[in-house]
C-alpha cells in the first residue's frame, strides 16, 4: 500500500514524527542533569516540563520550509535556520557562528563548506533534524533521501554528516508505511539500499548484523552512540534502536537512552522514525510535560 501523498496527509506524518522528536528530544535532554541518573536507571521520567534543544527547533525550519515550498528550498531552510537560532538551546559553537553570521548577511554555501579546514562538519546535527521530512515523503523513499541530502547542505557539507541525514529520512520514509511498520531487518535492508557508500553506511551494515543482539550497550560499543557527536558515531545505532522497537514508543526511548552518548540527539532520531507513521505516538503524560512546539509551526497545509 502507498502513502497519501496530498500536501495534509504529508502534513500530518510529518507532524507525528515531529512531536516524537520533540519528546525524545526534551526527556533524553533531561539525563543529562546529574540529579536524574538513578530515575534513568528505573525507566521513571522527571517532573517538570521538559524543554527541547536544538534538535527540534532545526526540525521545525524543516518542516516549515517543507509546508510553504513543497520541497527543501536551502536558501528558505538556511534563513530559517538563523531566524529561529536561540543559541540558549544547546547548538554547536561552530553551528552557532555559522547561524550568527547568515543572519548578518554571510553566504551559507561559503561558510558551511568552510567549517573544520574546508571538510565541512561531520556531525550528527543534520540526521538529528530530518525524521519529519522523511514522514513526508513516506510514498517516495527515494525522493526522501535527495531531499535530505540538500537538507544537510545548509550547515553539514561533509559526506559522512549529508549520508547520516539521508538513512534517518529514509527510515522515517519506510517506518511510515500505512501497511504497517517494516520488520527491523526489512527497515535497515531498505535504509542501506538508499544511502551510497559511507562510514554511515558501513554502521548501518554492522547494524543490520546485530538485531539478533539483546544487549544495547554491547551495540552501542560497537556502532557508537553520539559521545563523539559525529553521524557515523550516532546514526547507526539509532536507526538499530528505532527498528527493534517500531510501534513501542516508550520502549525505543528506554533502549536509547540507557546507553548514554548524546541522548537528546540519538532519542530525537529515534523518536521522529519511531512516530513517523502517526500509528506510534508517544504516552500522553510525556506530550503533555514536553514543551510545547513554538507558535511559527505550521499545522495545517
Amino acid at each position: 500500500m502507498i502513502a497519501d501523498s496530498s500536501s495534509q496527509q504529508r502534513l500530518e506524518r510529518a507532524l507525528a514524527a515531529l512531536r516524537g522528536l520533540a519528546v525524545g528530544d526534551a526527556l533524553g535532554s533531561q539525563f543529562f542533569v546529574p540529579a536524574n541518573y538513578p530515575l534513568l536507571k528505573r525507566r521513571e521520567v522527571p517532573q517538570g516540563t521538559w524543554q527541547w534543544t536544538d534538535d527540534t527547533e532545526m526540525a521545525c525550519s524543516v518542516l516549515a520550509v517543507l509546508v510553504a515550498h513543497g520541497r527543501i528550498e536551502q536558501d528558505a531552510l538556511a534563513e530559517s535556520f538563523a531566524e529561529h537560532h536561540d543559541f540558549d538551546r544547546g547548538y554547536g559553537p561552530a553551528v552557532n557562528r555559522l547561524l550568527r553570521l547568515i543572519r548578518e548577511g554571510g553566504d551559507w554555501r561559503e561558510l558551511a563548506s568552510a567549517l573544520f579546514k574546508g571538510q565541512g562538519s561531520w556531525g550528527n546535527g543534520a540526521a538529528m533534524r530530518i525524521a519529519p521530512l522523511g514522514a513526508w515523503y513516506a510514498d517516495d523513499p527515494e525522493q526522501a533521501t535527495h531531499q535530505a541530502e540538500i537538507s544537510a547542505y545548509p550547515t553539514h557539507q561533509h559526506r559522512e554528516a549529508v549520508v547520516g541525514a539521508m538513512a534517518v529520512a529514509a527510515a522515517a520514509a519506510l517506518a511510515a508505511d500505512p501497511a504497517g511498520p517494516p520488520s527491523p531487518a526489512a527497515l535497515l535492508d531498505g535504509v542501506v539500499a538508499l544511502v551510497p557508500r559511507s562510514a554511515v553506511g558501513a554502521g548501518l551494515r554492522r547494524a543490520r548484523d546485530m538485531l539478533d543482539y539483546s544487549d544495547a550497550t554491547t551495540v552501542a560499543a560497537v556502532l557508537g552512540c553520539g559521545r563523539r557527536t559525529t553521524a557515523h558515531d550516532t546514526v547507526p545505532f539509532a536507526l538499530w534502536s528505532a527498528a527493534r522497537a517500531l510501534g513501542d514508543f516508550e520502549r525505543a526511548f528506554w533502549t536509547t537512552a540507557q546507553v548514554g552518548g548524546d541522548m537528546d540527539t540519538t532519542c530525537a532520531i529515534v523518536g521522529g522514525v519511531v512516530s513517523s507513521g502517526a500509528k506510534t505516538a508517544p504516552p500522553e503524560s510525556w506530550l503533555e510535560q514536553t514543551e510545547a512546539l513554538p507558535s511559527w509551526v505550521p499545522v495545517s497545509g
